[in-house]
Formats: structure tokens, C-alpha cells, sequence
């Protein structure tokens, strides 16, 4: 186990860092005094770029980041300003009045320009929401958060084979087959759902919530993941038969163009992906009052997969993706599989007790530090590096990158540093 003195050390560090510089690169810059809301575009100097357009998921992941760090203790009470103009801006502007939920993207006055229904972007307005009303008291987190819970249970249900339907029109109406969606599930929004129906349900403590929550975790462990390596599958048919995964022309990450028909082999699975899923179910467990050692055999096949397949054990960091067994076939390091799995090892680590895993942690937190934060221009991520850790994208922030992962990753670090201190 390491001493002590190592693991204060990296307490410090990172309490530091998040402190004195990622915290403030976000509370100085992305603040929209004229309109509202945030601005999330910045380049490798963290320069604004000019570009305006708001799309609900950058700002309602704003909400959270600057909820969820003043219920931590930090900010001094600027991340609570700054979260409540934030709740108001997306209240006001990307609430549906005809047929509820939330719009997906809008101009920088707040005016929808993109009516969809995105179920991940549904998922994080439960989940911020309700982080809101659990750091501030704030009775308009509670209101938006049951607002949309009643959304997605009123709409986004599926009653024949349970889960939820994820890309659909303004109506509700699913989208239509292929690269629009609406033929598909995904682990993508399941996994995301228990995230945000677990900070509901400790918002609530509401006994229907509790099983909603329980429901969705038993869907996710026994629909979703494979049998024999405990990986994730990425996307299903309604019944959840699982199908190769395509590109959808709605996104959320910065992806290439999709191409109909074009798809990844079914085999395929993100490490990183698998590990964010472990630790966000030890979280449920512990928000429900579980056993963390009920999960102890799918912590350790996920983690474990991702240091056999996933893991670059000569330079550090988590590749992208590649086939459940073998190496992979995308050896790009995108910033936010570095920060869950920097988080997923240390529960690893806690859960398990085996040295590997505390190993894995301290090379990627090296990795991460020297090559993908550019401390130079304030200490956001990089989006992209090669193996090496040369940069292949230098935004640090953009349409679909924002404080999210960064700034999330860090408190979850200090965390449960602080609980093997």
C-alpha cells in the first residue's frame, strides 16, 4: 500500500491544481455577462474563438461542474453564483413548454436552433438539477429535476422491453432508422441514466426512485454487458440484441461525419467507457446503501480488461478503443478516458486491495500531467493525443468539451485519496 506521505502528496497536488488553476480557468472565462449561461469555446492558448452556439449539454454539464464543486467546498461561494445564473439561463431558454424536456442546441441569446430530444442530454438534466439542489438548497434544481424525471418516464420509457429510447423528434416521436438513431438504445444513455437517477435518488429518497434506479442498473449488468469479459456492448435493437455500433448524425462528442451502413465490428468496446461504468456503480451502490463486494467481480473484469487491452503500460494512458481481446486499433488518448479511469483504478485499488491497480493510477496521473494539461494556458485538457502524447486536437474547449470530465475528475481524485489517507 503506499505511505501516507505519497498519497498526501498527491492530494496536494491535485487539490492545488484544481484550486488555483482549473477551477479558475472556468470561473474567469466561460461566464456569458451579456445573455447568460456559459460560452464554451476555447482554443490551445485559452483564448475564446468567437464562436457562440450553446449547446444544452455544454451548458447544463456547466451547471453541474460549478454545482457539484461548490457542494465539494470550493470556489468560495463564486461556484454557487455562477451555477445559479447558469440554472436560470437553461431553465429559461431550453425548457419545452408544449411537449417538456429539454432542447438540444440554441444560439447564444438562448433561441433553440435544434428542437430534438436527446435522451443523454434528458439523463443531465435530471443529473445536474438535482446537484444543484443538493449543493445549494435551491427549490428550481428539485423543480427541474422532477420535471424532467417526469419527461423521461412519461416519454422516454419503453413499456414493451424496458429501458429508454434516446433520439427523438420535438414530439417525442423516435427519429428515423440508421445514422438518425431511432431504432437504437445504447449503453452510452443506460449508463448515464443510473448516474443522474442516482443523484435523484439521493436528492429524493423517494421509494419509487429507488426501484426506478434499481431496475436500470439490473438492465445495464444483465442486457448490456457481455457475458464472458464483463465489457460493454455500445449500441441495441429495442429488444437489446446488440448490434454493431454506428455513428449517429446527432452527437455529443466531436465525432467524423457518419456514413449510413458504416459501423464498428460488434467485438468493439471503449476502455474507458467500461471503467467509468465501474465507479459509477460503486456510487449507486453506496447512494443506495449496497455492498460495494456485491459488485467486486465486475469492478475487477472491467478494470482488469482495460490493463490488459486498454492500458499503454510503456508511455501511460487509456487508448480509445479496440476489440474485446487483443490490442487495440485506435491508440489515440482522448482526455476524458483519462480522467474516469483515473478514477475507476483508485476505486479499483480500494475495493480490491491488489497493487496493479494503484500502479496503473500513478502512471496515468503522470501522463496526464505532463502531456494532456496544458498548464500553460490555464490548465484545461487537451482533446486528442497520440500514443506518445504528442497533441493531434488542441481545443481545450469546444461545442462538446467542456469542464465536465476535467474538473470531475479531480474532486472524485482528492475524494478518495483522502479515504486511503
Amino acid at each position: 500500500m503506499p505511505d501516507s506521505k505519497r498519497i498526501n502528496q498527491y492530494i496536494d497536488k491535485t487539490q492545488r491544481y484544481l484550486t488555483e488553476t482549473l477551477l479558475p480557468f472556468w470561473i474567469e472565462r466561460s461566464p456569458d455577462p451579456q445573455y447568460g449561461g456559459f460560452l464554451t469555446y476555447f482554443d490551445r492558448n485559452g483564448n475564446a474563438t468567437g464562436e457562440t452556439e450553446k449547446t444544452f449539454l455544454m451548458q447544463i454539464r456547466m451547471l453541474y461542474t460549478m454545482a457539484s464543486a461548490h457542494r465539494a467546498g470550493y470556489g468560495d461561494g463564486r461556484c454557487a453564483e455562477l451555477a445559479q445564473m447558469g440554472a436560470r439561463f437553461i431553465a429559461r431558454r431550453y425548457w419545452d413548454h408544449q411537449h417538456g424536456g429539454w432542447f438540444w442546441i440554441a444560439d447564444r441569446q438562448g433561441m433553440p436552433t435544434n428542437l430534438s430530444k436527446v435522451g443523454y442530454g434528458q439523463c443531465f438534466g435530471i443529473y445536474a438539477f438535482s446537484e444543484y439542489h443538493l449543493a445549494t438548497g435551491e427549490e428550481l434544481g428539485r423543480e427541474y429535476a422532477e420535471r424532467t424525471y417526469r419527461a423521461v418516464c412519461e416519454h422516454m420509457v419503453d413499456t414493451r422491453y424496458g429501458g429508454f429510447l434516446e433520439l427523438m423528434q420535438r414530439d417525442w416521436q423516435p427519429d428515423r432508422p440508421g445514422i438518425y438513431g431511432g431504432d437504437r438504445k445504447s449503453l452510452d444513455v443506460h449508463m448515464h441514466m443510473m448516474e443522474a437517477l442516482t443523484t435523484y435518488y439521493e436528492m429524493t429518497d423517494h421509494p419509487s426512485h429507488r426501484r426506478r434506479l434499481l431496475e436500470n442498473i439490473d438492465l445495464l449488468l444483465t442486457k448490456m454487458l457481455r457475458p464472458d469479459s464483463g465489457t460493454g456492448y455500445a449500441q441495441f435493437a429495442y429488444d437489446f440484441t446488440p448490434l454493431p455500433a454506428i455513428s449517429f448524425a446527432t452527437t455529443w462528442g466531436r465525432d467524423a461525419e457518419p456514413e449510413d451502413g458504416q459501423a464498428h465490428p460488434l467485438d468493439f468496446t471503449s476502455y474507458g467507457h467500461n471503467v467509468e461504468f465501474a465507479w459509477l456503480l460503486l456510487h449507486a451502490a453506496d447512494i443506495l446503501g449496497q455492498d460495494r463486494n456485491d459488485y467486486t467481480e465486475i469492478v475487477r473484469q472491467l478494470c482488469d480488461h482495460c490493463l490488459a487491452y486498454g492500458f499503454d503500460h510503456k508511455y501511460g494512458g487509456v487508448y480509445c478503443e479496440g476489440p474485446v481481446v487483443g490490442p487495440p486499433m485506435n491508440t489515440e488518448k482522448q482526455f476524458w478516458q483519462q480522467g474516469e479511469v483515473l478514477v475507476g483504478m483508485l476505486d479499483a485499488y480500494r475495493l480490491l486491495g491488489d497493487e496493479k491497480y494503484w500502479q496503473a493510477f500513478e502512471k496515468l496521473y503522470d501522463f496526464l500531467f505532463k502531456y494532456m494539461v496544458n498548464m500553460e494556458a490555464g490548465g484545461e485538457w487537451f482533446e486528442r493525443l497520440d500514443r506518445q502524447g504528442n497533441v493531434l486536437d488542441d481545443a481545450l474547449a469546444h461545442a462538446w468539451k467542456i469542464s465536465y470530465h476535467s474538473v470531475r475528475s479531480m474532486i472524485q481524485v482528492i475524494n478518495r485519496l483522502r479515504k486511503l489517507g
